[in-house]
Formats: structure tokens, sequence, C-alpha cells
């Protein structure tokens, strides 16, 4: 199969952010994960006692889909779900020590398939890249989940 005929530089940009993800998804399924699954687990390690509404929030899907996405993660060992203060209706959600080992690594494992998408670049092509890069981005407005 022939490789793509990308011409446009954003064409280009694309097919490097494509790279990057699909790097971070392989990753992912590799542990058994879907990327909803590794993402909310991934905050949970970072936002430990969330609550079902700030999860639902931030992966921007509904409440039903994240409850049945713990649910799941649940069943394997990888999050529970605690009550705060012995209250039964505020429950806050953990990753388990299984989980939070399980997804351990992921910024290693992305900083790496950065450094084979850059590969071909010598130092001084990279920070002309970064130059330009930085250039443009600077009028955009930031990424955000919302």
């Amino acid at each position: 199969m022939d490789a793509p005929k990308l011409t446009s530089t954003l064409d280009l940009v694309r097919w490097i952010g494509w790279a990057q993800r699909k790097a971070g998804e392989d990753w992912i399924r590799e542990r058994e994960l879907s990327h909803a699954q590794g993402f909310v687990l991934g905050y949970l390690v970072q936002n430990p006692g969330s609550i079902q509404r700030d999860i639902a929030e931030v992966s921007r899907t509904s409440a039903a889909s994240v409850s049945s996405l713990l649910q799941g993660l649940e069943r394997r060992g990888l999050v529970e779900r605690r009550t705060q203060d012995g209250d039964d209706r505020s429950k806050r959600v953990h990753a388990t020590e299984a989980g939070a080992e399980l997804i351990s690594g992921f910024e290693a494992a992305m900083a790496a398939a950065d450094e084979t998408i850059l590969a071909p670049l010598d130092q001084d092509e990279r920070a002309t890249l970064h130059a330009l890069l930085t250039k443009i981005t600077a009028g955009l407005p930031e990424p955000s989940r919302s």
C-alpha cells in the first residue's frame, strides 16, 4: 500500500499527531484498556478521590457512561469507590495500586514515541522546528477539553 500523498504543511502536522496518538492507543491497548479507560485511570492517579461528575466533565461524557466505565475498571480491581465520612451518597473514586501500576510508564512511552518521530532531525533542526511551531501556536487559543 502506498503512503498517503500529503502535500500541505498542516496535513503533515496532522500525520505527526496521528503517529503520536497511535503510539498512545497501542500502549493502552496492550494493557487491555480502551482509550476512555486509560484516560480515566490516568486522571484518577493524578486526581485521587474524584467524584463521578468531575470525571464525566473532564472526559466530556455522560454520568451514565462514566458509571459503566468505572464498573468495568472496578471488576478488574483497577479502581474503587469509597464513601466519604460514612455518607453512602457521596462516593469518591480512587485508582487502586494495581490500576496505578498498570498505567505507570505512559509518559516514558510517549517520550520514546516522540523521540522516534523526531529521530530524522538533528538537534539544530529540532530547535528550528520547535521555534517555528512555537511562533505559530503563540497566536492560537490554548487547547482545552471543553
